[in-house]
């Protein structure tokens, strides 16, 4: 499986498979955003699922895929620094806002910045038309973050705070997608990167929920935490799994701008499930990003 997926680096049918794996990536991280804002406080969630996925992971990093090089282990520990601020900002934004509020926001600012990193680090170059897909998509991302600071009418004293957390969960979104690229690069076995990567990224929240969930008046049940950990940890496998090897198969730049289709995905999952309001202003906006996205790929 390695083989043939390295074999596929720098090809066209890599191309091809790399905008399957973007969009894949997109949708299940619409989900993943989903299911952290959902039913339970975003921090027993976020460690429920690190905790699932990492006990996953275990057994291929150990008896499965090649031993990581020497030089991975310094990468593995920028990694898990990298994400642990991720999660600790996102956490942070999901108790101040709406589902539809942050994640549009998050997503927004990342590939922007994942797309000039993928330029001063991968020597990337987007043409003139890929640039208008960028400027349209992000027109529609954060179109939609004005749009929810005039008109939302809940949580009117915590959006300002939110909107901040998430820009600043866009930054490191954009940070750990070039750093990840690198690290998923820099191994021979790209599955060696992602097993140990899981292994010790579900390290670090589990403790942290676990205290919180001891501390509270009435914490929630064990058992549908729990259930909700082991789905969520599937997910983030698939969808953390497709992005970096869409980056691995061919441009940084681009599968960054392809997941943040997964904005889309979200609002369909907040209007249906989370039974988050929409509209039809949300509804164009949300075609934008679509259309940007699209230019990109094919602008290229």
């Amino acid at each position: 499986m390695s083989a043939w997926l390295t074999s596929l680096e720098g090809t066209p049918a890599g191309e091809t498979a790399a905008l399957i794996l973007a969009l894949v990536a997109a949708i299940l991280h619409a989900v993943f955003g989903a299911l952290q804002k959902g039913r339970h406080d975003p921090w027993l969630t976020r460690g429920a699922i690190d905790a699932s996925y990492g006990l996953m992971a275990a057994p291929f990093a150990f008896f499965v895929v090649p031993w990581p090089e020497p030089h991975m282990w310094p990468i593995f520990a920028g990694a898990f620094a990298i994400h642990f601020g991720y999660k600790v900002f996102q956490a942070f934004a999901y108790t101040k806002g709406a589902y539809t509020v942050v994640y549009p926001v998050v997503r927004g600012t990342g590939p922007l910045f994942a797309v000039i990193g993928a330029y001063l680090i991968f020597g990337e170059v987007f043409t003139v038309t890929q640039w208008l897909g960028v400027a349209v998509l992000l027109t529609g991302i954060f179109g939609l973050a004005v749009y929810n600071l005039i008109f939302l009418t809940t949580d009117r004293q915590t959006l300002p705070a939110a909107l901040m957390l998430a820009v600043l969960t866009g930054g490191f979104v954009a940070l750990y997608t070039t750093y990840d690229a690198y690290g998923i690069r820099a191994t021979a076995d790209p599955f060696t990167f992602l097993a140990w990567f899981f292994f010790i990224d579900g390290m670090a929240m589990p403790g942290i929920a676990w205290l919180r969930w001891r501390g509270m008046h009435a914490p929630p049940a064990f058992g549908p935490l729990a259930a909700r950990g082991l789905i969520g940890g599937l997910i983030a496998f698939a969808s953390f799994g497709s992005i970096m090897l869409a980056t691995r198969l061919d441009k940084v730049g681009e599968a960054a701008v392809l997941r943040e289709t997964s904005t889309v995905f979200a609002a369909l999952i907040g209007w249906v499930f989370l039974k988050e309001a929409v509209g039809p202003r949300r509804l164009v906006l949300m075609a934008l990003i679509a259309l940007g996205a699209v230019i990109v790929e094919f602008g290229g």
